[in-house]
């Protein structure tokens, strides 16, 4: 199968899920997720229509943005070190990874320097898994508060990184209890907050994300293969 097949098959079971689930197919973006991978293969994943594209390694994405010369979209979704967040400056459209006030300050320190904001979310470490990053389901709603008055950032959603299960739908609960705890900050009509996004599902359990309201997946196997390690 082709990259372009790839995503193809991936928007397919994208738009086959949403329909289960009664949505609009439009509500949902695909960033393809390219850690690890050559600029050639994102290059390719964009003459196939792909556009927006994660990565999770910051001197990475620094090189190989310049060498991708197609017109892309980046967000950034890996762990970020607050002394790196200067390198991404002006250079994403998001970052999903946001888990604490710290890194938030930063983040809005660095925009503030070019007079631009970036959209983030907050990520929420619903399994409370010692080897993941996240807030805690309990303290996302007192962080969303303090990020509502950083005035270079706009907290868009939530994202989260499940416990891996053979069975997708065993990880319904956790789909379900993001877009829950999205819906209670939203109720709080936070100013500069807009709970639009729910960034969850990968390769493996992406369709069941969709159902539960997923509006950002976040694939790589599924289209360029498995992953090269670094």
């Amino acid at each position: 199968m082709t990259i372009q097949n790839n995503i193809q098959n991936i928007l397919t079971r994208i738009d086959a899920a949403c329909r289960r689930r009664g949505r609009d197919p439009d509500q949902v973006r695909l960033v393809a997720v390219s850690k690890t991978k050559p600029a050639g293969q994102i290059e390719e994943a964009a003459r196939a229509g792909q556009q927006l594209f994660g990565e999770s390694y910051v001197q990475e994405f620094t090189d190989k943005r310049e060498e991708v010369k197609l017109p892309v979209t980046w967000h950034f979704i890996g762990h970020l070190q607050s002394n790196k967040v200067k390198y991404l400056r002006g250079k994403v459209s998001m970052i999903h990874s946001v888990d604490r006030l710290s890194l938030a300050e930063e983040i809005n320190r660095q925009w503030q320097k070019i007079g631009e904001t970036v959209d983030i979310l907050l990520q929420v470490n619903l399994a409370e898994e010692a080897s993941k990053s996240g807030a805690t389901a309990d303290a996302t709603e007192e962080l969303a508060r303090r990020l509502a008055a950083l005035p270079h950032v706009r907290l868009r959603g939530l994202m989260t990184l499940p416990p891996y299960c053979d069975n997708p739908q065993d990880v319904r609960p956790y789909f379900s209890q993001l877009r829950h705890l999205s819906e209670r900050i939203a109720a709080l009509n936070l100013p500069n907050v807009s709970m639009t996004e729910l960034s969850m599902g990968m390769s493996h359990d992406f369709e069941v994300a969709v159902e539960e309201g997923a509006t950002l997946v976040r694939i790589g196997t599924a289209i360029f293969g498995e992953r090269e390690y670094r």
